[in-house]
């Protein structure tokens, strides 16, 4: 089977559409770090007592890099209307962060500091409990300390085959 065979498979799985964000420690004691984010697909629910949830990273990412030594972080679950911010941290060779981030209407979370996307239909702020090697990908399974409903009633963003989609 080849890679291009593997992919194509798998897109026909439709995939909820999150953004994940921490932000990274700050260089001295008198400044922050900086915000980091990325669009992800390969987000679950693993368990419910405790409350945990997982996101794969493709080895030596920044947010991989970034995870591994900052153990709290969030995640926005977009709505359709969010496509453009899902597109913008999903695009390789991409600016800054500081500068994705720039006109993305933000609350800080209080418990992880990082992002969190407004009118998204949850957040969830974590801690890693684990990291798990996986092929080329590192699975980060965080125990999730917050739980908000900021937009409920709005339609999911979904990921089919290689498309932002919406539901309906």
């Amino acid at each position: 089977m080849s890679n291009d065979e593997f992919r194509a498979a798998l897109s026909r799985l439709a995939a909820g559409v999150v953004l994940v964000t921490a932000q990274e420690p700050p260089l001295d004691e008198h400044g922050r770090g900086e915000d980091v984010g990325m669009t992800a697909t390969a987000f679950m629910s693993v368990s419910l007592d405790p409350p945990l949830v997982m996101v794969s990273l493709r080895n030596d990412s920044r947010m991989d890099d970034l995870l591994a030594e900052q153990p709290l972080w969030a995640v926005s679950v977009l709505t359709g209307g969010q496509r453009q911010v899902a597109a913008r941290f999903a695009m390789k060779n991409r600016i800054s962060d500081r500068l994705l981030f720039e006109d993305v209407p933000c609350t800080r979370g209080p418990i992880s500091r990082a992002p969190l996307v407004d009118g998204a239909l949850a957040t969830l702020e974590c801690r890693t409990e684990q990291r798990v090697p996986a092929g080329d990908h590192m699975l980060v399974i965080g125990r999730v300390l917050s739980a908000e409903l900021p937009h409920p009633e709005g339609e999911p963003l979904t990921y089919f085959k290689g498309r932002y989609r919406l539901l309906g």
